[in-house]
């Protein structure tokens, strides 16, 4: 009996706090390489927002021009569109992303300097489609109105 108190004695004493947060930091530090992924450029009237993913749709990580500092009519310039690749591309640093399919939606001003601004950050553009959606005789239109 008194080997089995020892036993449960020993196996509630707890572990050093320091080192298990340790570990988890390091781990999440270290990811895997990904070296070719995508990349969806939406540029609307109002905002650009890039989203950069590996090839099966994982988000690795994004930003808009909300998000980098700009407000109101700014967010849709052009020069709003190259700093949200700039920090897109700090973000997923990590992952060595170096080859994107660019996949362009939306007819802001903003799509095609996002494109160059992957140029210009050294990373290498292997396709680019734009797969903004195009009604084919849209919608019913509305009644005529009767005054």
């Amino acid at each position: 009996m008194e080997e089995q108190a020892k036993k449960n004695s020993e196996e509630k004493v707890p572990k050093k706090a320091g080192t298990s947060k340790a570990k988890k930091k390091a781990a999440s530090k270290k990811r895997g390489q990904i070296a070719h992924g995508r990349a969806y450029i939406q540029a609307t009237y109002n905002n650009t927002i890039v989203t950069l993913t590996d090839l099966n749709g994982n988000v690795l990580g994004w930003s808009s021009s909300g998000a980098s500092g700009f407000t109101g009519p700014k967010k849709s310039t052009p020069f709003a569109a190259t700093m949200v690749i700039k920090n897109a591309l700090e973000k997923v640093a990590d992952y060595g992303l170096k080859e994107v399919n660019i996949f362009v939606t939306g007819v802001g001003q903003g799509k095609e300097a996002a494109i160059r601004a992957f140029n210009a950050n050294g990373v290498n553009i292997l396709s680019i489609k734009d797969i903004t959606p195009i009604p084919h005789n849209g919608c019913r239109s509305p009644r005529p109105r009767r005054v």
